[in-house]
């Protein structure tokens, strides 16, 4: 390599490293928290245990009923019934949105969900103090304290899209031993986010760090991704240079005059040099894959066309006066229900029973008799959800790479992974994927080839997503606290090392003045 470009390459890591290693090191060591205490969020489980029972003897209207009452007619995207708004029974109708409004990528500031009294059929017009903290009280329960603390659009805890439907957000301290924060929909009513004293304060050293969220919900939010981005490429550059020119400066035959085989005789540079040929890998892994987490400049999106989802449910999700009201439902389901689903599958309308935890219970939308749904029926509507051939369909008994579960704190765990479900492997130009659960005929997920290529750049590569190495924890634990601890030691030498330089340049610049002024002035004497 010619002098001239070795000297540029050291140049650019140099001073790419002075800030860029600060900024790996707090990756890293945010990294190790966000391992066990991930960002807030209310999971399903969470959702379903803290709502009350459904009572079998209350005095619901049927669903038709409320619809008509507050105004809506036509087709629904959903429709559910819980006591989920003040601790009140509450229908919460979406109805079905144009083509043009499913495009809105993220969720529009209003979703369109109609919140109507169970009772009265009346629409929910507002959410006020008195609404949120008594939905606040319906969650935590009647003896714990609550502290109503306003309203806010956007805070620490509450950076997520999928919020966007709920602002403003109502916050309620709650007085149990976790002093939890509560976020209640603006909208809706219902509490759509908690927060724990653990989660608060260990997100300042975890996600809300790692993920740059100070540059969120201020000034610096409409260039937050464009921030995230090129500072994760500056990263990758630092460390691609540094490896080259580590790898340069080890002498792997030969040692130097010292007899050793790096030309450093600093304690923190010999450390930086040896971290730095010993963890580069990793480094470079962990920013790149950091990158890919951000899908950049959308390259995993394929523009693969939606689903025909009305092929699966053989029609519009419409409610009449056959079905049956919640009461003929509660009573005909197994008991402790905390919400009614209505759905639409093999064209018929179904009801999904959801107790506290478990599988919903199936049951008929008319009669409330359990319904099994038949699998070859299902193959059959599935395949029209695509205009292309199936290729096969596969049933998956247990998780696999591309379908599995992991812990609710992390950033894709949480959600429901039911099994047995199917995969219909479609031959179409996208070669799509879709997850469809037999028990209750819902699209659990759909994976086309850009998504499978973000699942291994993204969750293999940044977290490690391997199912050996997950169902053997703590092996996961102990490799990947290891491999972060030797990547903070590799980028906290570099700081050490940078601010070192960048101190010694300053006082250089600092004193040339006057060192030049004091030659000018023996100059003149002589």
């Amino acid at each position: 390599m010619g002098s001239r470009l070795k000297r540029w390459l050291f140049l650019v890591h140099r001073w790419l490293g002075i800030g860029i290693c600060l900024l790996f090191a707090m990756w890293f060591a945010s990294g190790i928290v966000m391992m066990y205490v991930g960002y807030p969020k209310l999971t399903e489980a969470e959702r379903l245990q803290h709502l009350p029972r459904l009572d079998a003897d209350a005095q619901l209207l049927a669903p038709a009923r409320a619809l008509a009452a507050a105004g809506i007619a036509g087709p629904l995207d959903e429709l559910r019934l819980a006591a989920s708004s003040a601790g009140r029974p509450v229908y919460v109708a979406t109805p079905a949105r144009t083509d043009a409004q499913a495009g809105h990528k993220p969720p529009p500031r209003d979703s369109g969900a109609v919140v109507i009294d169970a009772v009265s059929g009346q629409r929910l017009q507002a959410v006020g103090e008195a609404h949120a903290l008594a939905s606040a009280r319906a969650y935590a329960g009647p003896d714990v304290g609550l502290d109503y603390q306003g309203t806010i659009d956007e805070d620490a805890f509450t950076h997520s899209r999928a919020l966007d439907p709920h602002r403003p957000l109502h916050k309620v301290a709650l007085g149990d031993a976790e002093r939890t924060l509560l976020y209640i929909s603006g909208r809706s009513g219902e509490v759509v986010r908690d927060a724990t004293r653990t989660e608060q304060v260990w997100n300042y050293a975890g996600a809300w760090i790692h993920w740059l969220y100070p540059l969120r919900g201020n000034a610096f939010e409409p260039y937050w991704t464009d921030i995230v981005n090129w500072l994760s490429i500056l990263g990758i550059a630092m460390a691609l240079t540094g490896t080259v020119a580590g790898i340069l400066r080890w002498r792997f035959r030969k040692p130097y005059r010292s007899g050793a085989r790096t030309p450093y005789p600093g304690a923190m540079m010999r450390w930086h040099h040896i971290t730095g040929l010993l963890f580069a890998l990793v480094t470079i892994t962990w920013i790149f894959s950091g990158l890919m987490s951000m899908n950049p400049w959308r390259i995993f999106d394929t523009g693969a066309p939606k689903l025909r989802m009305e092929a699966l449910q053989g029609g519009q999700l419409l409610l009449g006066p056959d079905d049956a009201a919640p009461q003929a439902l509660l009573a005909a389901s197994n008991g402790a229900v905390r919400e009614l689903r209505w759905t639409r599958v093999l064209g018929e309308n179904r009801v999904l029973a959801q107790a506290a935890g478990g599988a919903p219970q199936v049951i008929g939308s008319r009669d409330g008799r359990a319904v099994t749904l038949e699998v070859a029926a299902l193959r059959e509507a599935a395949a029209r959800l695509l205009p292309a051939p199936v290729a096969r369909v596969e049933q998956l008994r247990d998780y696999d790479l591309y379908y599995y579960a992991r812990d609710a704190h992390t950033m894709t765990g949480g959600g429901m992974k039911p099994l047995p479900i199917l995969r219909i492997v479609f031959d179409d130009p996208h070669a799509t994927w879709v997850h469809l659960d037999p028990h209750t005929g819902a699209v659990l997920g759909r994976l086309d080839s850009g998504k499978r290529t973000s699942r291994w750049l993204f969750a293999m590569l940044h977290s490690w997503d391997w199912l050996p190495l997950l169902e053997r924890r703590p092996l996961w634990d102990l490799v990947l606290i290891v491999l972060s601890l030797g990547g903070a030691l590799l980028s906290v030498t570099g700081v050490v090392i940078g601010w070192r330089r960048l101190g010694r340049k300053l006082r250089e610049a600092r004193y040339a003045p006057i060192a030049g002024a004091q030659r000018g002035e023996v100059a003149g004497v002589s």
